[in-house]
């Protein structure tokens, strides 16, 4: 008697063990299908841990069944079926790691396939960006976050975009250098040499002037100004009475005496987010600038070669619209970092007229030539004057 009931205990235990283990199983397969395939991995592992505790208690009171023991199995194989289902139904929604891309190489004669990560960084916005100054209205369809057009005899402003907003200026610097050195009245003719001091520490940018090239003070301001050669405008302040410090308190004093009232000037090369200016000062800065017969011909040179000592270096203008016969240039000065964007200065006559045009923060390579076009167009075509709704009642942006 008290072995048959012995029995139907041991009976009644395992039934309730297999019970316990089958309504445990479609609670984790249940749970499943609610969260992410993160939460339902450690939700597993936590299973597996009770269900190692449950199986210890089980061999204690007797060995179970063959059904049984085949029943847990079953569980475990349909938690890890669902885990497997849950990953692929995520496959296609959004991760926070970097994509993965598939990629092919051949070696050997044989094609091979591997996955890696592929990072990707936007571009930072330009200074311009970051105030909105694309958004500003306009009266032409422009790229240019800043645009500024006046007659060069009256002043008057003929076009009107932003032409308060102080932003970076970039190689636009290198006006102001070339007046600071003209203005030194140091021989032209005297060799000046490259060194590691004249290289770019801030942008890291190259330079096809080699440390060590020998050049005379004319022809490295000639390639500064044509060219926008960064090495050249650095080795010029060097030269400087008083080296490079007493150089940029002269730009600085220079643009003082002009009236800059919203100009900075860090280095002579423009390669930081540090010198900036506004379109109103730039316009003062070219009229300056076209008061100098050097600065006008070395700025609209087409090409020139240098001989460095060590080989001769042939250089082009980075301004194209000097090379187009239906533009009449009489300076011109380009500039590119990433902080200002593309810009562009220039005294050119349009409609019988010498204007200064001032363009700042355009967004693509060639934008900016294609925003003086338009500019250019409009004005030929009888355009009235616009003005933006930041600088029409006040100091704007």
């Amino acid at each position: 008697m008290k072995t048959d009931l012995f029995s139907s205990l041991k009976l009644m235990h395992g039934a309730a063990l297999s019970t316990a283990l089958s309504v445990a199983a479609s609670m984790v397969i249940a749970a499943a299908s609610a969260m992410p395939v993160d939460a339902f991995a450690a939700s597993t592992a936590s299973t597996a841990k009770s269900d190692k505790a449950a199986k210890k208690p089980a061999k204690k009171a007797a060995a179970a069944p063959a059904a049984k023991v085949s029943s847990r199995s079953s569980a475990a194989k349909s938690a890890k079926v669902a885990a497997a289902a849950k990953r692929d139904d995520d496959d296609d929604a959004p991760r926070a790691v970097s994509k993965k891309r598939r990629v092919s190489y051949t070696m050997n004669g044989r094609h091979h396939s591997v996955v890696r990560r592929v990072a990707f960084e936007p571009r930072s916005p330009t200074a311009g960006q970051a105030f909105g100054l694309h958004e500003s209205p306009e009266g032409v369809a422009l790229r240019s976050s800043v645009a500024y057009v006046v007659d060069q005899n009256t002043q008057e402003p003929v076009y009107d975009k932003n032409s308060r907003s102080v932003v970076p200026i970039a190689s636009i610097t290198k006006l102001m250098t070339a007046m600071v050195v003209l203005d030194s009245k140091e021989p032209m003719t005297e060799s000046i040499e490259v060194t590691d001091e004249d290289r770019d520490y801030e942008k890291n940018t190259g330079s096809r002037l080699s440390v060590g090239s020998v050049l005379s003070r004319e022809d490295m301001l000639h390639i500064a100004l044509m060219a926008s050669e960064n090495r050249a405008a650095a080795a010029l302040s060097r030269y400087y009475p008083g080296g490079r410090p007493a150089f940029m308190a002269a730009m600085n004093a220079k643009a003082r005496t002009l009236g800059m009232a919203d100009t900075h000037f860090e280095n002579p090369t423009g390669l930081t987010s540090q010198n900036v200016s506004s379109a109103r000062d730039l316009v003062k800065m070219v009229s300056a600038a076209y008061q100098y017969p050097l600065i006008r011909r070395f700025s609209t040179d087409h090409s020139y070669e240098v001989y460095t000592g060590k080989r001769t270096i042939a250089y082009n203008s980075t301004n194209a619209l000097v090379r187009n016969p239906s533009w009449d240039i009489g300076l011109q000065k380009t500039g590119f970092i990433n902080e200002a964007g593309e810009c562009l200065v220039m005294q050119a006559t349009i409609d019988n007229r010498p204007m200064i045009m001032v363009l700042l923060d355009s967004a693509g390579k060639y934008s900016r030539f294609a925003d003086a076009t338009r500019l250019r167009t409009w004005i030929d075509n009888g355009g009235e004057q616009r003005v933006t709704s930041a600088d029409a009642n006040g100091a704007g942006t």
